[in-house]
C-alpha cells in the first residue's frame, strides 16, 4: 500500500518499530525485523515514501514490514535542519492526531510538504511548512475564517495592501476562534495581532491551488507573525506539547 515512514525506533537489538501513514489506513505500526546488513532496512529510512508490503497477524494484531519500494527520497533533509525539524514538526501532529480523522487528505498534504521542501530553499520551505499547517488544521475543524470580522462580519479582504505590510488590521479570538477588526478589538491583552498581508497570504492558501499560492512571497516580519500564531494554534489543536516545536524552537 502506499505509504511515506514518520518514524523509525529501535525495538531490541535488531528490530525497529516503523511508524507508517498510509493513503488508506492511516497510521499503522509495524516491526522490521533484521540487523543492520538487512536491505530492508536501508531502505525504510525516515521520510522515505513508495509501496509498503506488510503482513497483518491477525491473532497477534500486529504487522510486520517485509518489502518497501521507495519512490522518493529525500536526501536534502540530510542537509538542512530546518527541513528535518520541520517534516518531524508535520509527522508529530499528524500522529498525534490521528490524520485528524482524513488518511487520504492527511496523506496529501504531508507527502506535499515533503516533497515540496526536497525541490525548495529553505526559505520557500518555511512558507511550505505555514501552508501545510494552516491546511492541516481545516482537516482538525480549528481553522478560523480570515475573511471577515467574527463579531460584526467587515470583509478583510477589501483596501489596499501596504508596501511594508505594518497594517495590522485584525486580532484573533481565542473565545470566538475567529479574528476581530480594529473596530471590535480591544487592542489591550490581545496575544496576536495579524496584518493584512499576513491575512490575505492565510486566505490564499485555503481558496487558491498550492500552485498559485506558491507564488507569492512575504517578507521576513509577516512571516513571523504567521510561524508564531500557526505554531500556537497546532499546538492547541493538539491538546499537547509538541516535543519536536520544543527541541527544534530555535530552528523552526
Amino acid at each position: 500500500m502506499p505509504a511515506v515512514i514518520l518514524s523509525v525506533k529501535q525495538s531490541g537489538e535488531n528490530n525497529r518499530t516503523l511508524t507508517l501513514l498510509t493513503q488508506s489506513e492511516g497510521i499503522i505500526y509495524a516491526t522490521l525485523f533484521g540487523g543492520p546488513k538487512s536491505r530492508l532496512r536501508s531502505l525504510a529510512s525516515q521520510f522515505n515514501s513508495g509501496i509498503a508490503y506488510l503482513y497483518h497477524d491477525e491473532v497477534k494484531k500486529s504487522f510486520k514490514i517485509t518489502d518497501f519500494d521507495v519512490k522518493k527520497y529525500h536526501p536534502s533533509f540530510n542537509e538542512n535542519l530546518f527541513k528535518t525539524y520541520a517534516a518531524s514538526f508535520g509527522a508529530e501532529i499528524i500522529i498525534k492526531t490521528r490524520c485528524a480523522g482524513s488518511p487520504d487528505k492527511a496523506f496529501y498534504y504531508f507527502n506535499g510538504l515533503i516533497d515540496g521542501m526536497e525541490l525548495s530553499s529553505e526559505n520557500d520551505s518555511r512558507l511550505g511548512l505555514i501552508r501545510f499547517l494552516w491546511r492541516y488544521m481545516e482537516l482538525l475543524g480549528v481553522r478560523p475564517d480570515t475573511s471577515a470580522c467574527c463579531k460584526c462580519g467587515q470583509s478583510f479582504l477589501t483596501g489596499k495592501i501596504t508596501g511594508d505590510a505594518v497594517e495590522y488590521i485584525s486580532s484573533y479570538s481565542e473565545i470566538d476562534n475567529g479574528f476581530l477588526c480594529t473596530d471590535c478589538m480591544a487592542l489591550k491583552n490581545q496575544r496576536f495581532i495579524l496584518s493584512r498581508h499576513a491575512l490575505t497570504y492565510l486566505q490564499a492558501t485555503a481558496v487558491l491551488t498550492p500552485k498559485e499560492v506558491r507564488q507569492i512571497q512575504i517578507d521576513g516580519r509577516t512571516l513571523t507573525e504567521l510561524k508564531d500564531f500557526c505554531y500556537s494554534l497546532i499546538q492547541n489543536a493538539c491538546d499537547s506539547k509538541l516535543l519536536s516545536l520544543q527541541s527544534g524552537l530555535s530552528i523552526l
